[in-house]
């Protein structure tokens, strides 16, 4: 019996897109490549998380999961012969990337590079409709009709795929290599990608000839999505690093020299006497490195702390600070 999705994820059958985000970021951060290096079981299970996440984030695919269960797919795919009422091709769902594949717009191959029309849509019409489809002239028209000779349609071109690949946070600011097991593209194998230094939420990364494959034709690609997965500590703006740092009462009063880990290794930091919480510094250039340009900074905001539990002494000496001090803090708060 295949495994509940919403099992994999640990999540109800009623959770919501932030609910399935969570426990899937949690999850793969705890069962990622990269944190069991040697744990065939947890990369097996890594790779469980994704499907699962992958099919439960897209509303069309878990309406079809939630009705089918695990055979959605097999009622999903294809189109079905005569479905349209003439007999023909339907097209209702059918992705316009899916059937161009990485081509552009005209002739040629586009922008992205890889395999276009030649002729235009001439040869969108021979791929959806079969050989001898030509848009006028000795070949008949694309919909039936002509008295022209019918060529042998090309192999058709391998759907691209698209997939979210979650990389961790230190991996997205250094930059580095991640292996992953792709899903929707029809293979069991695990791929490697190298993930460039800086590189964004949101960004997209093609890995050609890895998406679904038909027999005869070409491979489509396998598009990347990158997400990156929450630091405990640190959180990125723009090309700057933030992070809330803990310090004592004593190094805010009287100032001190700290340690702070950075992308770059830890640095040494200094607290000026009198600082509050809320105080913020700025480490010029520890923030992210891109491949050219110059690089953010760290911006530590100060977080005084005090112990879960005071000893009698300290407690008697912040009493002796307390009268020793003529200070208000609240004396100009209004509503």
């Amino acid at each position: 019996m295949a495994e509940d999705l919403y099992q994999t994820l640990e999540v109800s059958r009623d959770a919501d897109k932030s609910a399935l985000q969570k426990a899937y970021r949690k999850l793969a951060r705890k069962y990622h490549p990269d944190m069991n290096p040697d744990d065939k079981a947890a990369q097996e299970k890594f790779k469980r998380v994704q499907e699962a996440y992958e099919v439960l984030s897209d509303e069309e695919k878990r309406a079809a999961y939630d009705r089918y269960g695990s055979d959605f797919e097999k009622i999903r795919g294809g189109y079905q012969p005569g479905a349209s009422g003439g007999g023909g091709p339907s097209f209702d769902g059918l992705d316009l990337e899916q059937i161009f594949g990485a081509a552009g717009r005209g002739g040629g191959g586009g922008a992205s590079g890889g395999p276009g029309f030649e002729n235009g849509f001439n040869d969108f019409f021979e791929q959806i409709l079969g050989g001898g489809a030509s848009m006028g002239g000795g070949g008949g028209s694309p919909f039936g009709g002509g008295g022209g000779r019918r060529a042998p349609a090309p192999p058709q071109r391998g759907a691209n795929t698209r997939y979210e690949l979650s990389v961790p946070f230190e991996k997205a600011v250094l930059g580095g290599k991640a292996e992953f097991y792709p899903t929707g593209t029809g293979k069991n194998e695990k791929l490697s990608v190298t993930i460039p230094a800086g590189v964004e939420e949101g960004a997209k990364i093609r890995l050609r000839g890895q998406g679904q494959q038909v027999p005869g034709g070409e491979p489509g690609d396998l598009i990347l999505v990158i997400k990156i997965d929450e630091h405990a500590f640190f959180n990125r703006v723009g090309r700057n690093l933030e992070v809330k740092l803990p310090i004592t009462v004593g190094e805010a009063a009287m100032g001190a020299k700290i340690d702070v880990p950075t992308p770059k290794g830890t640095v040494r930091l200094s607290i000026p006497a009198g600082s509050r919480s809320g105080k913020r510094l700025r480490l010029k250039g520890q923030g992210i490195q891109f491949s050219s340009g110059s690089p953010g900074d760290l911006i530590a905001e100060l977080q005084i702390q005090l112990p879960e539990e005071l000893s009698e002494s300290a407690t008697e000496l912040i009493k002796q600070f307390e009268e020793a001090q003529d200070f208000e803090p609240r004396k100009d708060l209004k509503f």
